[in-house]
């Protein structure tokens, strides 16, 4: 099994059993550490203090997070390994950081400096060795999916096009493709199959794990009979859409027909959902404010004095939201006054001349998008959802790109899916990629994906990805 979902959201399999066992990493260290400082596992204090091994689920589960936060568990890091270990040192300090706050609030919880230290070195050392040999490990074809594609036509080299580099198939192994009669094949002859077995004897004889349709045309030699008696053989049957959306993350438009829409599951609006969310959207919006406001009076005190006491510090812009209803989005001023003096609506490009110095900066680190928190309490938004767009370009975007209405179906938010997956877009073409993963969003959003979407997010700030 290459993933599993949890409340809808995709996720790998090896690299949640990793994340498991990096824990039980952190807590082994955490008992090793404090039996090197005092040569037991259970040290007398004149304090009372919390068990030890709930101090080191909570050490672990701090640092955890703090590595998912700089990306170390997505499946697609195109870094070396010296870049992993970068990145991990990032994460322990990221995790320090919070589990000193964490301490001085609640003495109860501390570890003593020097576990503390032995602990994290402790596992740094480990966590260095378990990766190198991970990343070589969830290469294996014996850890992936053995997949054979149905059709070797046009859907079908979709797979063999999109899905082309080592880390787009760390989940999966194609064996090959399997011609369909009377279908113009256009996969690469290489890899396509040909063979006199019935399609399950082809499935049990090489191992298949799933089976994923990828015909363009099903009215003509579907072998329907033939896919019944795989599933029914305990071989699974995807849909090639449906096979994009896990692998992926995202909803391919170019594949998308409305009866999958209709059919799969997703896209459920409940109650429940809506109450929690907007339960979530408060008490995130009020900790972030607590947290954010020493940020917002630098900027407020960056801009005046680069432009002077007199400029207006924020604007109002027109922004599409929920069921394409306008609102007032505010934002802090990143560009001229004069930006769009010819009173037509602008993308923002690369090196923007209209970003003023401070702009660039806020602009990089996502401060510009601080004033939103009051759009979030007021209702206007939600704290994670697809970005809001000018009423302008959503019209021009609606004629050209189907279902880019359906992105409204949900609250706009802050951060987003697409802002963690795709960079900045600035045309047309861009709008589309985001809006096949705002799609995706939409259609398994739940208040699990939305913590992990903000926990993700801080990768984005303090690496400025996308942003311009």
């Amino acid at each position: 099994m290459s993933s599993i979902r949890i409340f809808k959201h995709h996720v790998r399999v090896p690299y949640l059993l990793l994340g498991i066992f990096e824990l039980c990493l952190f807590v082994l260290a955490t008992y090793l550490g404090t039996y090197f400082r005092f040569g037991t596992f259970d040290p007398i204090h004149t304090e009372p203090t919390s068990p030890l091994l709930f101090r080191a689920i909570l050490l672990g589960a701090v640092f955890i997070i703090s590595m998912i936060a700089m990306g170390l568990y997505q499946a697609r890091l195109r870094e070396g390994f010296t870049g992993m270990l970068i990145r991990a040192a990032i994460s322990f300090i990221f995790g320090s950081i919070i589990l000193s706050l964490c301490f001085f609030l609640f003495p109860t919880l501390l570890i003593g400096r020097g576990v503390f230290i032995l602990t994290v070195l402790f596992t740094f050392v480990a966590i260095g060795v378990t990766r190198f040999f991970f990343t070589r490990l969830v290469d294996e074809n014996i850890l992936k999916r053995q997949v054979l594609v149905l059709g070797a036509g046009h859907r079908a080299n979709n797979i063999a096009q999109r899905l082309r580099r080592r880390t787009d198939r760390r989940g999966f192994n194609i064996v090959g493709y399997m011609h369909i009669a009377d279908e113009e094949d256009v996969v690469n002859p290489d890899f396509i199959l040909n063979t006199e077995q019935s399609l399950v004897e082809f499935a049990n004889t090489h191992n298949i794990d799933e089976i994923v349709v990828a015909v363009d045309d099903r009215r003509r030699n579907f072998p329907i009979n033939e896919l019944l008696d795989c599933k029914l053989s305990g071989i699974d049957v995807v849909d090639v859409l449906t096979f994009f959306e896990r692998e992926t993350g995202k909803i391919e438009l170019d594949l998308l027909h409305p009866s999958w829409i209709i059919f799969s599951d997703g896209f459920g609006q409940s109650n429940l959902r809506v109450y929690s969310e907007r339960a979530f959207d408060i008490l995130a919006s009020l900790t972030l404010l607590a947290f954010a406001w020493p940020f917002i009076a630098i900027t407020i005190l960056a801009i005046w004095l680069e432009e002077g006491f007199k400029v207006p510090l924020m604007y109002k812009q027109k922004r599409v939201g929920l069921n394409g209803n306008t609102f007032n989005v505010l934002k802090f001023r990143s560009m001229r006054v004069d930006a769009e003096k010819k009173g037509k609506p602008q993308w923002a490009q690369q090196n923007d001349p209209r970003v003023t110095r401070v702009g660039k900066i806020i602009r990089k680190y996502r401060v510009d998008e601080l004033p939103q928190i009051f759009n979030v309490l007021r209702g206007d938004m939600g704290f994670v959802g697809p970005r809001p767009e000018r009423p302008e370009f959503v019209s021009q975007l609606t004629d050209k790109i189907p279902y880019y209405n359906e992105r409204h179906r949900i609250k706009p938010g802050i951060a987003g899916w697409a802002q963690l997956c795709y960079p900045y877009g600035a045309s047309d073409k861009d709008a589309l990629h985001k809006l096949q993963y705002d799609l995706y969003y939409v259609k398994n959003h739940s208040l699990f994906l939305d913590i992990l979407i903000l926990i993700q997010t801080v990768e984005v700030i303090l690496f400025g990805k996308g942003a311009r």
